[in-house]
C-alpha cells in the first residue's frame, strides 16, 4: 500500500468514470469515494472498488457519522464502515466536523454547532469512539459556515487542535471551505491557513463554488460544481509552499465533466506538488 508521503493529486470516484480511473497511469492518482456507497455486501459497484484498488490508492471520506451530535455515532454503522475499511484498506479514512442526526432523524446536511467545551468533549469522545472501531487514525475536515451562530467559546483552530491533541486525529484542510466562510463571515482565508498546524494535516481538498442563486446575496456555495476558482488555487500554493505537500483531492460532485477534464484541472495540483516537494 502506498504511504500519504506517495501520493499526489486524486480525484472523487464516479460512476461514469469507473473504466477510465482504472486504466488511467497518471503518476500519484488515487480515487476518494464515500463509503456510505459501498457499504453493501456485493454487486457491481463493490466489485469496481475493489478492481479500482488493485491499481490506485483510495480514500474513505464519510459524510454520515456525525461526529457532532449529541450521541455517540451508530455503532452498526461503524460496524459496515470497519468491514469496508478492512476490504480496500484505504490509505486515508476521513469524517466532517458537522452533525447530521437528531434523535433518530437523518438530515441530509452538515449541519454546525457552537464551539464549546461541552461539545468538544463530545466530539473528542466520538471520534475516539470512531478511530478505536476503525482500528485507524482518521482526519476530520473545516467546515465550511454559511453565517455566524452564537456561543462559540474558542475558535474554529483552537477546537480542531484541541481535537487532534486529545484524540490523534488529524486534519483533512478543505482550502475552499476556508475561502468560502472567509467571504461568508469576514475574515481573512490566508490568515487562517498560517496558523494551521502544519504537523496535522493528512490531506488537503480542493473544489469550486458558486454565488447563492436567491435574492441579491453575496453568499458563496460550497456546491462542487465548478472548476476550482483562481484565488483557492492561489491560496493552496501558499499552503503547500508553508507545510509541504501532502495528498490533494479534487472534488467534483455536480456539473460532473468528462473524465479528461477532471485530470486536466488534477495535473494543476499534481505540478504545484511536484514543484513543492523540488524545494525540500
Amino acid at each position: 500500500m502506498k504511504t500519504l508521503t506517495h501520493m499526489g493529486a486524486g480525484l472523487g470516484l464516479k460512476p461514469d468514470h469507473y473504466a477510465q480511473a482504472h486504466d488511467c497511469n497518471a503518476e500519484g492518482l488515487w480515487f476518494e469515494v464515500h463509503p456510505e456507497n459501498y457499504m453493501v455486501d456485493g454487486g457491481p459497484r463493490l466489485a469496481w472498488l475493489d478492481a479500482i484498488r488493485s491499481r490506485h490508492p483510495l480514500s474513505l471520506h464519510g459524510v454520515s457519522l456525525s461526529l457532532a451530535a449529541d450521541s455517540a455515532p451508530d455503532a452498526v454503522h461503524l460496524q459496515r464502515l470497519r468491514a469496508l475499511a478492512d476490504r480496500v484498506e484505504p490509505t486515508l479514512v476521513s469524517e466532517h466536523l458537522a452533525w447530521s442526526t437528531w434523535r433518530g432523524a437523518y438530515h441530509p446536511d452538515l449541519l454546525p454547532f457552537p464551539r464549546t467545551r461541552e461539545a468538544l468533549v463530545r466530539i473528542a469522545d466520538n471520534i475516539a469512539r470512531t478511530q478505536d472501531a476503525l482500528a485507524r487514525r482518521i482526519a476530520i475536515e473545516n467546515p465550511t459556515h454559511y453565517l455566524q451562530l452564537d456561543g462559540h467559546e474558542m475558535d474554529e483552530l483552537t477546537f480542531l487542535g484541541e481535537l487532534c491533541r486529545t484524540t490523534g486525529c488529524g486534519l483533512l484542510l478543505d482550502v475552499n471551505n476556508v475561502y468560502i466562510s472567509a467571504h461568508n463571515l469576514g475574515f481573512d482565508a490566508a490568515s487562517y491557513l498560517d496558523a494551521v498546524p502544519a504537523d496535522a494535516v493528512m490531506e488537503i481538498h480542493l473544489a469550486g463554488h458558486s454565488r447563492d442563486a436567491h435574492g441579491a446575496t453575496t453568499l458563496l456555495i460550497d456546491s462542487h460544481d465548478a472548476p476550482i476558482a483562481d484565488d483557492v488555487w492561489s491560496l493552496y500554493g501558499h499552503l503547500i509552499e508553508r507545510i509541504g505537500a501532502r495528498p490533494t483531492l479534487i472534488e467534483r460532485d455536480d456539473h460532473i465533466p468528462p473524465f479528461d477534464a477532471l485530470l486536466t484541472e488534477r495535473a494543476i495540483a499534481q505540478r504545484l506538488l511536484a514543484s513543492t516537494e523540488a524545494m525540500v
